[in-house]
């Protein structure tokens, strides 16, 4: 089988690391800067081996810093620990709410969110090994400004909204149920909002993952151009702030492309809400995520939610 069929047999991928791997390479070079996205390869990682069988470990964060911020010391948002597996094609996202009250290293217990300002990709890899038993291989930090760009320079998303929710902030008008089409600003929006929903923190992050659905259906589009890989890690090696090969770039980038749509598979982690002090905190079921961890460690594949 061709690497060009292998493209074109990926036509979506609930995978956020996975999407902005492979993102990179469609938007224009004006809108990208250095400080806008990040991959740390965390220590034990030894790169990817497309077609071996390895399972590459993939934690990507949305980074809630500010303008002038160090967005890899800042909080962290969106939290999506996603596998590939190289050999089988198979692909697994676990999400995990950011107000998890969890045990991050060298720092005692504290909301999932802060071991990226406490710790850098580094603390937030360990407290997500604390909580799921995975320690990701690579760290992909990004802002929101660039997200939304992106999702702008690519035309737009379609996504299948499963309830109507609106926030008086982010989005006064709302979301109607159903396929829904966005732009960079409601994408942004669509994946933030958590008030308004039901589960909260759980679906918003469920959220995350239709937005996510949305990408890369969107960048599947252009994906069979000849060369798109290619140019893909020059533009990655030219606007991240990276400690990864641009081999290993393009082995990520490939593993992408060879996910079989027919073998993706997600969960959120649930919890019970509750207060630390005044602090709203989400209690994870610890028991749960370590049963996703340990189901799917092996071969990025999940049987049960």
């Amino acid at each position: 089988m061709t690497s060009l069929h292998l493209v074109r047999r990926a036509t979506k991928v609930v995978v956020l690391a996975a999407v902005l791997a492979v993102t990179a390479v469609v938007v224009p070079q004006s809108t990208v800067k250095p400080t806008d996205v990040s991959l740390v390869r965390i220590r034990h990682a030894q790169g990817v081996a497309v077609g071996g069988a390895d399972v590459v470990w993939i934690l990507a964060v949305g980074s809630d810093a500010r303008p002038g911020q160090d967005m890899r010391h800042a909080r962290g948002d969106a939290l999506q620990l996603v596998g590939i597996n190289t050999r089988t094609g198979s692909a697994t996202a676990i999400g995990v709410p950011r107000d998890s009250w969890v045990s991050i290293p060298g720092h005692g217990r504290e909301k999932i969110n802060s071991a990226l300002y406490f710790a850098g990709p580094q603390g937030m890899a360990g407290a997500m090994r604390n909580l799921v038993g995975i320690e990701p291989d690579y760290v992909m930090v990004t802002r929101f400004p660039f997200f939304e760009d992106m999702v702008d320079d690519i035309g737009g998303i379609t996504v299948t909204n499963p309830r109507r929710f609106y926030d008086p902030y982010l989005k006064k008008e709302g979301f109607k149920q159903g396929r829904i089409h966005l732009d960079g600003y409601n994408a942004m929006a669509f994946s933030r909002i958590r008030k308004a929903l039901p589960g909260g923190d759980f679906d918003r992050s469920a959220n995350q993952q239709r937005t996510l659905r949305g990408i890369h259906a969107r960048i599947r589009s252009q994906a069979s151009k000849p060369g798109f890989i290619e140019r893909g890690v020059m533009t990655v090696m030219e606007h991240m702030a990276t400690n990864a090969s641009p081999a290993e770039l393009y082995e990520l980038a490939q593993a992408v492309a060879q996910v079989d749509p027919r073998r993706i598979t997600t969960c959120v982690v649930q919890g019970r809400i509750g207060f630390v002090g005044a602090a709203s905190v989400v209690f994870p079921d610890v028991a749960q995520a370590r049963r996703l961890g340990h189901e799917a460690r092996a071969d990025a594949a999940l049987e049960h939610c």
